[in-house]
């Protein structure tokens, strides 16, 4: 199978990080037959210092042309005094809406061997932690309106909050048809009490529980449910909720499973072309150092296979890959605890495509 494959590396470790999936990719495409073809594209910080635009209208044209997209990672503190409107992170913003991409979809998932790393309590992370967090993704208050103004000689700043039906059920029934994969929990997430936004998502998101019978619909305020995620995550099968709220309860939820380097992303919409990536930052202060685990963004890599180009054994054969690295007792070093080998970022790497197997 040929496919094309759209490649940001992005800012801080996004190079080092990309170049190890990339790897694991080579390995895949070599053991099974396949040809990925990779097509560099700027965005972020490096896209300001080569064009003065996050995300140039021909990167942007080549990610929509591509089969799927592989981001690392964007932004650092060289572009912070930048204009709002130029800053990396808006390049992030544009690129989702402009593949249409509307469903981040964010597994919170503890492997085993780093049960230890948790922050929570060993009867707390005991209990399990598996559950997957499908945030919408190109509406709510980052997509409207944002101005400061002067008024009556002060500044005020506006954010508006803007969600219309369709939106919601479109999320919603993805968050739905993922339980139903699952264990046929959902949990809607939203702050009712207060705002008229959620009050809509609640309504509407209750009008489809009969479409599917078979999975127990919940609905909870992004308060409770971010006490709820470290007080007893195992109680989470699938929660869907907005944009914001689903920004902030997926970074919580990375850390509980013991390293923010560990979780993989996949974002989804109107067509099979997604976008992949590890939900962490740019790192700008390891960056070059060889400290980065690059294991969030190889897994990204196997979500693409999976869900992009339905390559279910080939995902998987990348996902027990990093399960004999860490069985095998190797560790980057925000994963490393005592007793582990330490290994640094092209070492992780180059171990986890010795492991990749054919089934």
């Amino acid at each position: 199978m040929n496919k094309k494959i759209a490649v940001i590396r992005g800012d801080g470790i996004g190079p080092e990080i990309i170049q190890e999936a990339l790897k694991v990719l080579d390995k895949i495409a070599n053991i099974y037959g396949h040809n990925f073809s990779y097509v560099d594209v700027d965005m972020g910080g490096c896209a300001i210092d080569k064009y003065n635009e996050p995300l140039p209208k021909e990167s942007l044209e080549k990610c929509i042309e591509s089969d799927s997209v592989l981001l690392g990672a964007v932004g650092g503190e060289k572009w912070n005094n930048v204009p709002g409107n130029k800053r990396p992170e808006k390049g992030l913003l544009k690129l989702r809406a402009g593949m249409k991409v509307y469903s981040n979809n964010r597994p919170a998932k503890i492997w085993p061997q780093l049960s230890e790393a948790s922050p929570l309590k060993k009867s707390i992370v005991d209990k399990g932690i598996d559950f997957i967090i499908v945030r919408e993704l190109t509406g709510g208050i980052y997509f409207g309106e944002h101005k400061i103004e002067e008024i009556n000689g002060k500044s005020v700043a506006t954010d508006v909050l803007v969600y219309n039906e369709d939106e919601i059920k479109r999320i919603a029934r993805i968050g739905f048809e993922m339980a139903q994969k699952r264990n046929k929990k959902l949990c809607s997430v939203e702050k009712s009490n207060v705002l008229e936004s959620s009050r809509l998502w609640k309504k509407t998101a209750s009008s489809l529980a009969n479409e599917y019978p078979d999975v127990k619909l919940t609905h909870m305020l992004v308060d409770n449910c971010a006490m709820q995620i470290v007080k007893d995550p195992s109680q989470f099968d699938v929660i869907v909720t907005e944009n914001m709220f689903g920004d902030i309860l997926s970074d919580e939820a990375s850390m509980i499973t013991g390293s923010i380097g560990m979780i993989p992303s996949s974002s989804l919409g109107l067509t099979t072309c997604g976008l992949y990536e590890p939900i962490h930052g740019s790192a700008p202060d390891i960056a070059g150092k060889d400290k980065a685990n690059p294991i969030g963004t190889i897994l990204s890599a196997a979500m693409m296979l999976k869900y992009s180009f339905n390559m279910e054994e080939e995902s998987k054969a990348i996902e027990k890959a990093v399960d004999e690295f860490l069985n095998s007792g190797y560790r980057t070093e925000d994963i490393m605890s005592k007793d582990m080998k330490k290994v640094g970022c092209k070492e992780c790497g180059d171990l986890i495509v010795g492991f990749i197997k054919k089934a």
